[in-house]
């Protein structure tokens, strides 16, 4: 069972849900200026410098502010998935929406977990590569603003991969794919991890990209296990009371 809701009902929601969640992100902001500092100092250190380079004048303190602003949305992910969510449950069914609702804790703590396997493992496995690269013909001088870059497309590369389990153990209760289909593609999933591998840590090292393909084909053997218990719980299940869409 669908909500139906006009187009300008539609448009007001999302206008609501993109006010609180900025409103999220500017309260984690403030707090995000008091740990700037601190994240500034663990990034130059796995980062293997000294000091960033500042080419333009205002780059200390507009990196400052995109520090606090990174954090501030790394604070405010579960509001942020959570009005994600909101807005399109009317559009779900029933079974849809009980099943993405109880997922939603996983989805926040996953991602953070496969941003934090980034962040304290593989970027610094990534940086001492880099740093030490030819090291006697180059000086390894990054600007904060090419380590930020860095940091964010591993990171949330990470996080998107550290969702695999969640999707499929959804795929599979929501009947769509079979875990004895899935099983069937381990060939064709070491292939898609290992260009994931390659596209997440833009380096020619391959020890590092092993280091990310290992725990990302790893997530996919757990997902298989995800999927048979989601799919024998399916086969299984008893007529669920339908669940209201949800409310900030």
């Amino acid at each position: 069972v669908f909500e139906e809701m006009t187009l300008a009902e539609h448009l007001d929601e999302l206008r609501s849900r993109l006010v609180k969640t900025c409103v999220g992100i500017g309260i984690a902001f403030i707090g995000g200026l008091f740990l700037t500092r601190p994240l500034l100092d663990l990034v130059r250190d796995n980062a293997n410098v000294e000091r960033f380079q500042s080419i333009d004048s205002t780059d200390p303190i507009t990196s400052f502010f995109k520090t606090a602003l990174y954090i501030a949305i790394a604070v405010a992910l579960p509001l942020i998935f959570y009005q994600i969510f909101a807005f399109v449950s009317p559009g779900l069914t029933r079974k849809e929406k009980r099943y993405v609702y109880g997922s939603l804790p996983f989805v926040v703590l996953f991602f953070l977990a496969g941003a934090a396997f980034a962040f304290f493992l593989a970027i610094p496995r990534a940086f001492e590569f880099l740093s030490n690269f030819n090291s006697d013909i180059f000086e390894f001088a990054p600007t904060y603003s090419s380590v930020a870059s860095f940091y964010i497309q591993v990171s949330l590369g990470m996080g998107i991969a550290f969702e695999l389990p969640i999707i499929m153990f959804l795929l599979a209760r929501l009947g769509i794919v079979s875990p004895k289909r899935m099983a069937a593609s381990r060939r064709y999933a070491v292939v898609i991890v290992m260009i994931a591998a390659a596209i997440i840590t833009p380096t020619p090292d391959p020890f590092n990209m092993l280091f990310v393909a290992a725990p990302i084909y790893l997530l996919f053997e757990v997902g298989l296990i995800f999927a048979r218990v989601a799919s024998r719980r399916r086969k299984t299940k008893d007529e669920e009371p339908e669940l209201p869409a949800l409310e900030a």
